[in-house]
């Protein structure tokens, strides 16, 4: 936008400084033109006037003197002729070249004088100027100059050097001004551009000046600071009505919990089968509420590291892999999943929470272990490369069709006809803790290789 702000700005202003030079430049040797024609015209009538008078030898004498005069001086031809066309005085030039000639002729018949082309600054070229001798219809001699148009085209050259070093200082100028306007306008649009980026990314109080740039841009970022205060407020109250909510209902849920606990000796062999599902229900609210709470966790450090509130993180993730397998082998032996991992390649540091990469571990250990079914296979393999990590969790379940996979990552989302029972927030949590580093969670399930999740971390700096 700013490149075509400026070109947009700096074409006016050329156009601007063309509509004005080049109509200058034109006068400027029009201007110069006229005045070299008229000295020269002066100078043919101040010589015609003498070769009128030259009736005797002293008046050819004074014609002669006149003439070679003007040619030592200028450097320009001078020829008289009477009317005949026999040279009466001739300096510089002779009476018998042809275009000599052809000027003197036409000039005794009293033909109309061509006015000669505009001069430029490379005009060098001579230029004959003819007139008659006399007053009356009847001419009684020509007069015939070559001027010499040197010194009015270096007159024209310095003028238009002058002229179009005030254009390109006057471009100039015009081009800064277009960049400052071009900042003026556009650093407000780059704030407000950032500070959606910032809201999007949850960071709270992302504010933007509303001093800078047009008022109309002034208002919109006062607007802006008030939209994104809004925001937060009411994503931060949002954040605390799950916790709190959550954590309300834990105290009568833990209640509820030991009093169908100690109804369990005096079941009824025909109300079993109603209190299994009461104690079902029972786990499946605590494992919600258990959901909501880290939901809530996992939003507050996000905000906190947009914010820059929490230093940087780093954790051994080969370490933090290699525990967590050993954690989830006796749940995964009991639902009949093998879980299989490379030998250790060493340490591998990612800019992450060791605490945060368990969870995000246990949530998709826990969904492989849950939905992959007996006999599959759970893969974990992770690799280093271009400043980031790469660490993939694969098996070989049934996977998920291609149109759940979107919105595997939606919060309260489950696989619809699963068996398997869960809060649909695991996968949710993890993508949030993820990209809170900074870093990406995919989910895909190629045809017959079950499901694959890949989550990216970047590397501490």
């Amino acid at each position: 936008m700013r490149r075509r702000l400026l070109v947009v700005l700096s074409g006016f202003a050329l156009a601007a400084v063309a509509g004005f030079a080049v109509p200058l430049l034109q006068s400027t040797a029009a201007g110069r033109t006229q005045e070299f024609v008229l000295v020269r015209a002066t100078d043919l009538d101040r010589f015609a006037a003498l070769a009128q008078q030259a009736t005797g030898p002293s008046g050819a004498d004074a014609l002669a003197q006149e003439v070679q005069a003007h040619h030592v001086v200028y450097g320009e031809g001078v020829v008289v002729v009477d009317r005949t066309g026999r040279p009466v005085v001739e300096a510089g030039m002779r009476a018998d070249e042809p275009a000599v000639a052809a000027a003197a002729d036409a000039a005794l018949r009293n033909q109309p004088a061509a006015h000669p082309e505009r001069l430029q600054p490379w005009s060098r070229a001579p230029i004959l100027l003819a007139r008659p001798v006399g007053t009356g219809t009847q001419a009684g001699g020509a007069v015939v100059l070559r001027a010499e148009p040197g010194a009015a085209a270096a007159d024209i050259a310095t003028s238009w050097a002058a002229i179009l070093a005030g254009a390109v200082v006057a471009a100039v100028a015009c081009a800064a001004v277009a960049l400052l306007v071009a900042r003026w306008v556009l650093r407000p649009v780059r704030e407000l551009a950032a500070g959606v980026g910032a809201v999007t990314a949850g960071r709270p109080n992302a504010h933007v000046s509303p001093h800078a740039g047009p008022s109309e841009l002034r208002e919109l970022a006062v607007a802006f600071n008030r939209m994104s205060d809004a925001v937060a407020t009411s994503a931060d109250q949002q954040r605390r009505l799950v916790a709190d909510t959550s954590h309300q209902l834990r105290n009568p849920l833990a209640a509820l919990r030991l009093r169908v606990d100690t109804l369990d000796p005096h079941i009824a062999a025909a109300g079993r089968r109603t209190y299994r599902s009461t104690v079902v229900e029972v786990e499946r609210l605590e494992a919600l509420l258990d959901g909501l709470l880290d939901l809530a966790t996992a939003e507050s450090r996000a905000t906190d590291l947009a914010a820059g509130a929490d230093p940087p993180a780093r954790a051994d993730l080969t370490a933090v892999v290699t525990e967590r397998l050993d954690a989830w082998r006796p749940a995964a032996q009991h639902a009949g999943v093998r879980l299989d991992a490379p030998a250790s390649p060493g340490p591998t540091d990612v800019a992450c929470a060791a605490s945060e990469l368990e969870q995000v571990l246990d949530v998709l250990l826990d969904n492989a272990v849950k939905y992959a079914g007996r006999g599959a296979t759970v893969h974990l393999a992770h690799q280093r490369g271009d400043g980031r990590v790469r660490l993939e969790v694969r098996d070989d379940g049934p996977g998920l069709p291609a149109a759940d996979i979107p919105h595997a990552t939606r919060r309260f989302w489950r696989a619809p006809g699963g068996t398997a029972r869960g809060s649909g927030l695991g996968l949710p949590i993890a993508e949030r803790l993820v990209t809170a580093r900074g870093g990406t969670l995919r989910l895909a399930s190629p045809p017959g290789a079950g499901l694959v999740v890949t989550i990216e971390l970047p590397v501490p700096s």
